[in-house]
């Protein structure tokens, strides 16, 4: 990958508490207020297992992300990984799978959501131009912010995110006192294939980590405050996630089923009566808001570092002349979130957002096991996997067996949106060299 003067130009300025909170405030999006129904329907009290299970598979790719995030520091994150392992073409699909397949199109259904959770609260926002005009303000906002500089950014995602952590906290704290131990009996063992199933659907609450080392090339000592950030991060959200299934198992029980839309709502409310499911109503909202607050700081780097290789327009590599910041990046990827937030046709394609990050996730891990067999002795200041290949494999077994578990539609879609990407490349490739 290229060193460009504009790469040498952005400022580290996020250190260790940012990475962590940027990656606990990504990952704890909109899924885990639904989440718990959905799993603990499924699997019971068995449902703990699957948080473990989950956790487990995510941690191997989180520690191959933690090695070769301390090798290579520049902005881009995956993308800059796969370049650097394998050359252009795959970090070209990568780049493109991960804003187009992952972040656009997610980021546009958060913004949905948060319209549809406040709806509750005014009514007016069912009507598609105020739902419009929120959209603008909110993103407005976020640009404003983010090109002002990283370090603006990231103070607002570390407050954002202790505003949205708190609610889940106190439902954790005080939910616990209301535990009925009879709804977290392990009776009724689910079948193989629910337990799987049922993983699969919930492995995607734990994904999107990654698109916080999209600033890489604005993190102080990648080498020390990479690992630590994921580690902090990604060990607080396993915590989280797996309290929260057990309160909310542990109140609600056989009730799951009537209260599978707003679960943690349903709690809230078991805990201080009906202005709880309002307050949980806001925090979704609020946590939505934080999860698309870190796309529009991380992502756009991924466009920058692309820019810069020469396979996106060159502006798209403009760094602000006063700020330092790849403003013109956060400024197309942020009006690109607009419109599909207004004009949807990202629903349809939902399913793409979750192949794209199993794809970019087993492109990332054979980046990690190509450039550690390159160099064997690595530098003695890099974090290196422990166990040899033993994690690196586990992480690709696992990615493919989520794989394998997809309808022969989404594999065709999916491999549509590559070859589209691939054409797009080899047009690209024969007008401009």
């Amino acid at each position: 990958m290229s060193n460009s003067s504009n790469e040498n130009s952005l400022k580290r300025v996020v250190g260790v508490s940012g990475l962590s909170l940027n990656i606990i405030n990504i990952t704890i999006g909109a899924g885990i207020f639904a989440l718990p129904a959905i799993v603990g329907i499924e699997l019971g009290a068995f449902s703990v297992f699957a948080y473990l299970f989950c956790g487990v598979m995510m941690a191997t790719i989180m520690l191959c992300y933690a090695e070769i995030g301390t090798q290579i520091t520049d902005s881009g994150g995956s993308y800059a990984y796969v370049v650097a392992a394998f050359g252009e073409f795959p970090g070209y699909l990568v780049n493109w799978l991960s804003v187009f397949g992952w972040s656009i199109l997610g980021s546009a259904a958060l913004m949905n959501i948060i319209a549809n959770s406040l709806t509750a609260i005014f009514p007016s926002l069912s009507n598609i131009l105020v739902r419009a005009l929120l959209f603008f303000l909110l993103l407005s906002l976020l640009v404003l912010t983010n090109v002002r500089g990283a370090k603006e950014s990231v103070k607002f995602i570390k407050w954002i995110t202790i505003i949205k952590i708190l609610p889940l906290i106190c439902i954790i704290i005080f939910g616990i006192t209301l535990i009925d131990t009879e709804n977290l009996s392990l009776s009724n063992t689910p079948s193989l294939n629910t337990f799987s199933n049922t993983t699969l659907i919930l492995f995607f609450a734990f994904a999107g980590f990654e698109t916080a080392l999209g600033a890489s090339g604005e993190i102080i000592n990648p080498k020390r405050t990479i690992p630590l950030g994921i580690l902090i991060g990604g060990g607080t959200v396993l915590i989280i996630y797996l309290l929260l299934q057990t309160v909310t198992q542990g109140i609600l029980g056989g009730e799951l089923e009537s209260v599978k839309d707003a679960p943690l709502a349903a709690v809230a409310d078991n805990i201080v009566g009906a202005i709880g499911g309002t307050l949980i109503l806001i925090v979704t909202a609020i946590s939505c808001f934080g999860a698309v607050s870190s796309d529009v700081l991380n992502t756009p780097r991924v466009l920058f570092a692309g820019a810069n290789d020469g396979l996106f327009p060159k502006f798209l590599g403009s760094v602000h002349p006063k700020f330092s910041t790849p403003y013109w990046s956060i400024i197309i990827f942020s009006a690109l979130m607009f419109l599909f937030s207004v004009f949807g046709g990202f629903e349809q394609l939902a399913v793409l957002a979750s192949t794209a990050i199993l794809l970019i996730y087993l492109f990332v891990i054979l980046a990690m096991i190509k450039l550690r067999l390159q160099n064997p002795k690595n530098s003695k200041n890099n974090f290196r996997v422990p166990g040899g290949l033993v994690i690196p494999l586990a992480g690709i077994v696992a990615i493919i067996w989520l794989l394998s578990s997809l309808s022969k539609t989404d594999m065709l879609s999916s491999l549509l949106f590559i070859a589209i990407v691939s054409i797009i490349y080899i047009i690209k490739m024969k007008l401009f060299h």
